[in-house]
């Protein structure tokens, strides 16, 4: 009989790339749930903000802003300033293109990742915030 649990973690981000390791708040939650084995898929709600994996290490932590930065750079102009004058046209289309979410396979309440590889929360945003993560577990 499979089972669907809805479980949020939250956040206080600064402004700016910041990156937040959430691999052992979901595993905690995937055990408080009960479930055992399925899929979890954890949801940003906003349009700032972006869930990817990645190794959660020093090198990565300056590499992924420092990319972001070449892709997609704050000081060019954005359609999204000329309509709204708040500074984060950038940060809208950086968290377009990371995405919002991400859904990953785990067994024995434990999500399913690679050695190396860990599930964050990336914020994009010019401002601090108060972050809400959903997390909906489906599995048995």
């Amino acid at each position: 009989m499979s089972s669907v649990v809805t479980a949020e973690i939250m956040l206080k981000t600064q402004e700016g790339v910041e990156i937040h390791d959430l691999t052992a708040e979901i595993n905690a939650k995937l055990d408080e749930s009960g479930i055992r084995q399925g899929i979890v898929t954890v949801f940003v709600p906003g349009s700032t903000g972006a869930i990817t994996t990645i190794e959660y290490e020093p090198g990565l932590l300056q590499d992924i802003p420092d990319a972001l930065e070449r892709l997609f750079p704050r000081e060019i102009e954005y359609g999204h300033e000329m309509m709204w004058h708040d500074g984060n046209g950038h940060s809208h289309v950086r968290a377009a293109f990371l995405g919002p979410d991400l859904t990953v396979p785990f067994k024995e309440g434990r999500m399913m990742l690679g050695t190396w590889q860990q599930v964050v929360f990336i914020e994009l945003d010019n401002k601090p915030r108060k972050r809400r993560i959903i997390l909906q577990i489906l599995g048995e």
